[in-house]
């Protein structure tokens, strides 16, 4: 096998492992950590200490349950910047998003996030394990075998 199909094979499986990983409780597991999960549902609890921030991530459609309210600023993957005040107690849908947090304020915010895993994230993908994982399989499984026909492997 040469190197050129080798060095696709390696930016292939890079890209597939960037795919997944606008997972909140992946990129920001000091942020959002898996209560609960099942086929339909993960459950995550989510706690951001006063002025912290996060990476840019995906949430799939669900619902959010405020524990402890606070003051966050919500920039979405366009830069659109919106602030909210939380109360504790408040609960609100969401469809599926993409963006970063930060806590404007001085104290702990906790919150408990409900995601649908039967929908699709902001960035269009599945949020099903198992018909992620299958598409991912079958995706590459294709690439690599044009790869290796291209190349003459056999």
């Amino acid at each position: 096998m040469s190197s050129k199909p080798f060095c696709i094979v390696l930016i292939i499986l890079a890209a597939v492992a960037m795919s997944s990983a606008q997972d909140p409780t992946k990129v920001e597991s000091s942020h959002y950590k898996v209560a609960f999960e099942n086929a339909a549902v993960q459950v995550v609890n989510v706690y951001y200490g006063p002025h912290e921030k996060s990476a840019m991530h995906d949430h799939p459609g669900g619902v959010v349950v405020i524990i402890t309210g606070g003051h966050l600023r919500f920039t979405d993957e366009h830069g659109k910047v919106q602030e909210v005040f939380s109360k504790d107690g408040d609960s609100r849908w969401f469809p599926p998003f993409r963006h970063k947090v930060e806590n404007l304020g001085d104290t702990p915010y906790r919150a408990v996030y409900i995601g649908l895993k039967t929908k699709t994230t902001a960035s269009g993908t599945s949020t099903d394990p198992a018909n992620q994982s299958s598409q991912i399989d079958a995706q590459t499984g294709k690439i690599i075998a044009e790869i290796l026909l291209a190349s003459g492997a056999k």
